[in-house]
C-alpha cells in the first residue's frame, strides 16, 4: 500500500465526453485516440481515470456525460543503482530498516530525479535482501514522505515484512505524527479535520480538499506553540508549532488540510498562498528554510513479522529547530 505523499503523475489527460450509454472504455478510446483500450481497461483498474472527480474503475460500464481526466503515471525509470549516500538508521533487523530521511531526498526513483534517493541508498546499504514486492524502481518502498519533508520512514528488507507493513498501511494501523510550523494557527487550537481530499479541478498538479468525490482524509491537530500573539484579544498568532497525527495517508494530506484551516505551512511553495507577517518572514530567511517546514517526528507500528511493538521519534533538523527558536523569540 503506497499512498502517502504518492508523486503527482507526469501527464494529465483531459476530455469531455458528452454521448451516454457506450461502453465506457470504449467512449474512452474515442476521446483518447492515443490511449488503446486495452491501456485504458489497465488505467481504469490501477484507479488512474476519473469523471467529475470521481474514479472510475469498470471498463464495461455505461459512460457519463462529464470530463474525464486520465493520469498517466511517470514513465518507469532505469533500474536504479546503488549509491554509498549515508543513512541515519533508527532500527535494523533482517525484516525492515527505520531510518530518518533528511530533507531534500526523495524516496524512489521518478523523471528528473534519478539519483540521489533513498532507494539507492537502501541498495547500497542493504544489498540484495532488499524487498523487489514494489518493483525495480521502489523495492523495499511502503510509504513516502514528500522530497522536502523530513523525518521517521520505514523500508522493508523481506518480500514478507513488505506485505506485512504494507496492511498495516493500508488499514491505518500506524502511530504517524508530523510537527508543522505554520502561517498563523488553525482555530479552533485543537480538532479533527475530515474531507475529502483529490486533484485540484482548477490546477491539476496540486491535490485540494473537495466537496464531492476524492478520497476520506483524517488529520487530528494540536497547537502546541503559538508565536508573536497579539495583545488584542482574540488576535490570531503570527505563527505556531503544530502537531498533527495521520489517520488516513492521502498525497499531500498535512499541507492540505492546514491550508484548507487558513494556516499553510512555512516555507510551502506549493500550498502556501499569501505571505506571512515581515518578522516571520524575516525568521524564514535567517534560518535558512528553504522547504516546507514540515517533519514527520513519530512512526510507531508493530513489527510485521515479530509481533514486537515498535516506536520511534526523532526532533525536527536543524532548520526547522532554528526557525522555532526565531519565531519564538519574536
Amino acid at each position: 500500500m503506497i499512498d502517502e505523499d504518492d508523486p503527482l503523475p507526469s501527464e494529465i489527460l483531459e476530455a469531455r465526453i458528452d454521448a451516454s450509454g457506450m461502453r465506457l472504455d470504449k467512449a474512452l478510446a474515442q476521446a483518447f485516440p492515443t490511449l488503446s483500450r486495452a491501456r485504458l481497461q489497465a488505467l481504469l483498474a490501477e484507479g488512474a481515470v476519473s469523471r467529475e472527480g470521481q474514479i472510475l474503475t469498470s471498463g464495461s460500464a455505461k459512460a457519463q456525460p462529464g470530463l474525464h481526466v486520465v493520469c498517466l503515471p511517470p514513465v518507469a525509470p532505469a533500474l536504479p543503482q546503488p549509491e554509498a549516500i549515508p543513512l541515519m538508521v533508527l532500527y535494523e533487523d533482517a525484516d525492515l530498516i527505520v531510518i530518518d530521511k533528511p530533507a531534500g531526498m526523495a524516496a524512489h526513483p521518478a523523471p528528473g530525479c534519478e539519483t540521489g534517493t533513498l532507494v539507492n541508498a537502501l541498495l547500497a546499504h542493504c544489498g540484495d535482501s532488499l524487498s523487489g514486492i514494489g518493483g525495480v524502481a521502489r523495492p523495499g518502498i511502503v510509504h513516502r514522505l514528500d522530497k522536502d519533508t523530513s523525518g521517521v520512514m520505514v523500508a522493508a528488507k523481506t518480500d514478507r515484512a513488505h506485505a506485512g507493513l504494507s496492511a498495516l498501511f493500508a488499514t491505518h494501523d500506524i502511530e504517524r505524527t508530523y510537527i508543522a510550523l505554520t502561517r498563523g494557527a488553525p482555530s479552533p487550537a485543537s480538532g479533527r479535520i475530515q474531507t475529502q481530499i483529490g486533484r485540484s479541478s482548477s490546477d491539476r498538479k496540486k491535490m485540494a480538499v473537495l466537496r464531492s468525490g476524492g478520497r476520506e482524509a483524517i488529520t487530528d491537530y494540536v497547537v502546541q506553540n503559538a508565536f508573536a500573539v497579539p495583545a488584542k484579544a482574540g488576535a490570531a498568532p503570527l505563527a505556531a508549532r503544530v502537531a498533527c497525527t495521520l489517520h488516513t495517508g492521502r498525497t499531500h494530506q498535512i499541507r492540505v488540510h492546514l491550508a484548507s484551516k487558513g494556516a499553510p505551512i512555512l516555507g510551502d511553495a506549493v500550498y502556501g498562498s499569501g505571505s506571512p507577517a515581515l518578522s516571520v518572514k524575516a525568521a524564514v530567511a535567517e534560518a535558512g528554510l528553504t522547504r516546507q517546514a514540515l517533519h514527520a517526528a513519530v512512526l510507531g507500528f508493530v513489527h510485521p513479522v515479530t509481533g514486537e511493538n515498535l516506536r520511534f521519534e526523532t526532533a525536527p533538523p536543524p532548520d526547522m529547530a532554528a526557525l522555532e527558536a526565531l519565531l519564538a523569540a519574536l
